[in-house]
């Protein structure tokens, strides 16, 4: 290598001026060049240490640039300088997920746009929805109009389930939600965060117009980017997963399954639309297959080896909110109950206890597998203790406890259940179940109680479908089941006084009847005469000894066109054996097929083998030839003249003859 020539010693040892390397600093920024900016920003400080500028735009393009480490280690470098980098430091902390460490810093920060913008991001992960919406708010009072900031508010609304309030918070910032408005709005994620907010107000039909039409601008706005068809369909994968949502909540069950499917085996989304769409499609299949939705479940799942920890996996932990984890978590645990994997579930539920400590699902599940280990008292238990430390968000635990005791023949603690939901006592349903309960604990006063309590809220409802007229009825009937005539007859006078019908006129009299025979006359007299009873004398009907049994029907004149069409009976075609044919139905069958074999004309016995049989040992000879043999001996012994023995006959045209 030849050396370097004096002109060039000298000219790299000439210090570069500071206007030159902030001009290039400014240029790497705006191209995006962070590293090289770290860099040049590395020669500033070199030059001038301590210089503002450049402590600032390192840690910045460190931070562009992913390097979250490097950004925290030049703020940490710049604490004995009187720089304020509080806020990065808050971000970097953000942007590692350590968020109460973030928001101790800001808490203790003068409040600026900024600030307040990174503070409502940490609140809304950290599900502190009333928090995010306060920041919100102050952020208004600095008069930022932007629509980053009404989108933001309405997602925080919705899911801080305040979906009813979003119309009116949108109509004071001046934004109009009406289709319309949106599709001339041209924003894709107002129209999106709308129809979330439709969803939970449970306007589905509104939902799913918007939702369509935010996937129709967000496919426009990525046309004219010159995005791709996959990523498009990757990008728009939220909007898809919410219509499948929506669908399934119609009953549209087929549908909602097929665009599942197909994002989950096309993975065309990012990680949390997948797990949404996975968690969901898990709960349309339910039972059908629990040991592929496990599998499912599974792959979203870390593992972990401390007990009752739950993590998701890194892609998801801080990309769901809680009510989605809390959502796949039960998912998975009901898939456990169903495959009689207890242990598994009960260790996800304790998990699920810490972990989501306000919720009353983890409590619903913890007495699901109870009740799956055949351990009701305890499950009862463990509904009773929440319900009475959390009465005003009971109601779901409430009627879980009612159900689960009344399956269990515990129908007093059913109905204690049932009676402490005061929203609902008015219901029919509950009226009705409280009614058995009470009965099945041969309580007629108690379950009289609960009628007249219904029949007087409904007395003081002012709503369209009243069912006042519904409960009298039926609480007359009830009341007069139970020997209650007086106010039985009170409720049928009251139910004629209000609506006049023939089925309580009726009623009242039958009950008076019993109770006050001249009222009974008097509003019988009101009862319309039934048609064909003109002609019948009542005395003498009553002086009758009563119906007789008549062997034969009453013969009634009937038309001779009738009776013809009566004679006249439909022809049916025969009915033919399978592969039969019956141009070609070939020979006859047997008409003794249906006796027994012995019994047929046809049947002939087998012949038995006359022969003497042989028992015994092989080679033995049976008693009777021995006796035959030693006669024939004694006889050859006494006659003068005996003959020689004569070789045996061969059997073996005999033996051919019985086998014939």
């Amino acid at each position: 290598m030849p050396p370097k020539s004096k002109a060039a010693t000298v000219a790299a040892a000439e210090p570069v001026a500071l206007e030159d390397l902030f001009s290039a600093l400014h240029r790497h920024i705006e191209a995006g060049e962070y590293p090289q900016a770290v860099k040049v920003a590395d020669q500033v400080l070199a030059a001038a240490p301590g210089d503002e500028d450049a402590v600032r735009c390192k840690v910045v393009a460190h931070i562009k640039s992913d390097a979250i480490d490097k950004a925290l280690a030049a703020i940490r470098a710049a604490e004995r300088l009187p720089i304020d980098l509080s806020y990065y430091k808050a971000y970097c902390y953000y942007r590692q997920n350590k968020l109460q460490e973030a928001l101790e810093i800001l808490n203790g920060q003068e409040e600026t746009t900024d600030g307040l913008q990174l503070e409502s991001q940490i609140y809304y992960r950290l599900a502190r929805m009333n928090d995010c919406l306060n920041s919100y708010e102050k952020l208004q009072k600095f008069k930022i109009d932007s629509m980053d900031l009404k989108i933001n508010t309405m997602a925080a609304l919705v899911a801080a389930g305040r979906a009813s309030e979003v119309h009116a918070a949108m109509k004071a910032q001046k934004v109009d939600l009406t289709t319309r408005a949106l599709r001339d709005a041209r924003s894709f994620e107002l129209a999106y965060n709308s129809a979330c907010a439709l969803i939970e107000n449970k306007k589905y039909s509104e939902a799913k117009e918007q939702l369509d039409l935010a996937k129709r601008i967000g496919k426009e706005e990525l046309m004219v980017e010159d995005y791709a068809e996959d990523e498009i369909e990757y990008e728009l994968a939220p909007v898809s997963a919410q219509l499948a949502y929506v669908q399934q909540l119609q009953g549209q069950t087929q549908e909602a399954m097929e665009t599942y499917v197909n994002m989950i085996n096309k993975k065309s989304g990012d990680p949390s639309s997948l797990a949404v769409a996975t968690t969901n499609l898990v709960s349309l299949k339910g039972t059908k297959d629990a040991a592929d939705g496990l599998r499912k479940l599974d792959r979203l799942v870390e593992k972990s080896t401390a007990p009752n920890q739950l993590q998701l996996i890194e892609t998801l932990e801080f990309k769901l909110s809680p009510r989605q984890k809390e959502a796949l978590y039960s998912a998975r645990v009901l898939l456990l109950l169903h495959a009689n994997k207890i242990d598994q579930a009960q260790e996800l539920v304790s998990g699920l206890l810490a972990m989501f400590r306000d919720s009353i699902f983890p409590v619903l599940l913890q007495a699901a597998v109870h009740v799956r280990e055949k351990k009701v008292p305890k499950a009862e238990e463990v509904l009773s203790r929440y319900s009475e430390k959390h009465p005003d968000n009971s109601k779901g635990v409430l009627l879980a406890l009612a159900q689960i005791a009344a399956n269990a023949n515990h129908f007093q603690i059913a109905a204690d259940s049932l009676s402490k939901i005061s929203d609902i006592q008015h219901m029919p349903a509950t009226v009705a179940t409280l009614v058995a309960l009470k009965e099945r604990t041969s309580d007629s006063n108690g379950a009289a109680s609960v009628l007249d309590s219904a029949i007087q809220w409904w007395k003081n409802a002012m709503t369209e479908d009243n069912k006042l007229n519904v409960f009298m009825r039926e609480a007359a009937s009830f009341k007069l089941n139970h020997g209650r005539d007086e106010e039985a007859c009170q409720l049928y006078e009251e139910l004629v006084k209000s609506c006049g019908s023939t089925e309580a006129l009726a009623g009242l009299v039958a009950t008076s009847a019993r109770t006050d025979l001249e009222k009974a006359e008097q509003y019988e007299k009101k009862l319309k005469p039934l048609p064909g009873l003109k002609g019948i004398n009542v005395e003498s009907l009553e002086k009758t000894s009563g119906a007789r049994h008549v062997d034969q029907a009453m013969k009634v004149d009937v038309p001779e066109e009738v009776k013809k069409q009566k004679a006249k009976k439909r022809k049916r075609k025969p009915k033919y054996p399978k592969n039969f044919d019956p141009a070609n139905p070939g020979p006859p069958p047997d008409p003794e097929r249906w006796l027994p074999k012995r019994e047929r004309s046809s049947y002939r016995p087998k012949r038995k083998d006359k022969r003497a049989q042989v028992r015994g040992a092989q080679g033995s000879v049976s008693k009777d030839k021995h006796d035959a043999s030693a006669t024939s001996s004694k006889v050859n012994q006494s006659t003068t003249t005996a003959k020689a023995p004569e070789p045996p006959k061969s059997n073996k045209s005999r033996n051919k003859k019985s086998r014939r």
